[in-house]
């Protein structure tokens, strides 16, 4: 029998709490989410004075990287490149720089989504969260 790897809620919370050190240690307001392998929520976190808005891109961006088993910013960078087709595929509705897939033993076991900074910001937020987990 194959084992797959998940996140426990131990994990999520590693996750959250390192993504959110890394984000306050920069003075950034961000959301950070969480999602297991099938993109479905199993955290979230919504810093002070970071917009509203910035829970539901930061989910649909952990989202992304779950469904799509890649981080985020590969989907942005397909459709800035000329790949624009790529906007109409179902279920992917932020295809933008912050979400990054948890990796587990060589298989996705979740994702991290973070919003509310430069893209950049956004994903070393994200990778500081999935560093928690995975070393």
């Amino acid at each position: 029998m194959q084992h797959k790897p998940t996140l426990t809620l131990d994990d999520v919370n590693r996750i959250l709490d390192a993504a959110q050190a890394e984000a306050e240690s920069n003075g950034w307001k961000v959301a950070i989410a969480v999602v297991d392998e099938g993109g479905h929520p199993l955290g979230l976190r919504r810093l002070d004075d970071c917009a509203p808005m910035g829970s539901y891109v930061a989910t649909e961006k952990a989202r992304t990287a779950a469904l799509g088993r890649k981080e985020s910013q590969v989907f942005e960078d397909m459709i800035n490149g000329g790949r624009s087709a790529f906007l109409s595929v179902p279920e992917l509705k932020a295809t933008m720089t912050g979400g990054v897939p948890v990796v587990v033993d060589g298989q996705v076991a979740g994702a991290v989504g973070v919003s509310g900074v430069k893209p950049d910001q956004d994903a070393a937020t994200a990778k500081a969260g999935v560093a928690a987990v995975t070393g």
